[in-house]
């Protein structure tokens, strides 16, 4: 049987697995190949056999990291019902990777930018706008159907949410504390949310008003005495 190039190479995928899991807990610049290789059993000639430089690596990285959130994005789109419940599923995917001691591979990978080569540089661009305009629709969506309000427009929501979330993510870690990033999710969900929920509650105090209104003088004197102010 013929060769198919397009097979997946076991040993490369192990490399990447290796790779990526010491990036996500030590930082693209806190390991070596001789630390892959010590992990894996394999020679250091055999990691440069499949991945010529640590650069090179490097970007497969943060490209097969980019791909599988934007599956996972995709997954979410078809999966959830509304749009509070695809942002809430967003957050989740975060959450998922604190709860397993790591970051995210990208935010790990950012705060070492000014000393990546320019491709991981390029690669890493391609996963935050990947977020943001995921996001930018969602908001969207969201804001149309009045079950989101963003406080700003929705691509500068978008961007404040990433922001947010992967520095929340880095401050939960220095305090070894995933609580910490709960919180503060929760509370950017809460912002967005709760627009919606203020707006049904005017509309039902202006109801309320319009009620008290046509409402004979004196009818509603005891329940305005036990009504809280």
């Amino acid at each position: 049987m013929p060769h198919d190039s397009r097979a997946p190479d076991a040993t490369r995928s192990r490399i990447l697995d290796v790779a990526e899991q010491l990036v996500q807990t030590r930082g693209f610049n806190g390991f070596s190949y001789a630390d892959i290789s010590a992990e894996l059993g394999i020679t250091k000639a055999s990691l440069h056999y499949h991945f010529a430089t640590k650069a090179e690596l490097g970007r497969t990285l943060v490209a097969r990291y980019t791909e599988a959130f934007g599956a996972a994005l995709e997954r979410i789109a078809t999966t959830c019902a509304d749009a509070p419940a695809q942002l809430r599923a967003y957050v989740e995917l975060y959450s998922g990777v604190l709860r397993e001691e790591r970051l995210c591979l990208c935010g790990m990978v950012a705060a070492e930018y000014a000393t990546l080569p320019a491709a991981m540089q390029e690669a890493l661009r391609v996963f935050f706008e990947l977020n943001e305009r995921w996001l930018t629709r969602l908001l969207e969506a969201g804001q149309r159907a009045g079950t989101l309000t963003p406080r700003a427009s929705p691509g500068d929501a978008a961007r404040l949410l990433v922001g947010a979330l992967e520095g929340a993510m880095l401050v939960a870690r220095a305090y070894g504390d995933p609580a910490r990033f709960t919180a503060a999710a929760e509370l950017l969900l809460t912002q967005l949310e709760d627009g919606h929920d203020r707006g049904a509650t005017r509309v039902r105090g202006v109801r309320s008003a319009r009620r008290r209104a046509v409402t004979p003088k004196g009818a509603g004197t005891r329940r305005a005495r036990v009504r809280p102010a």
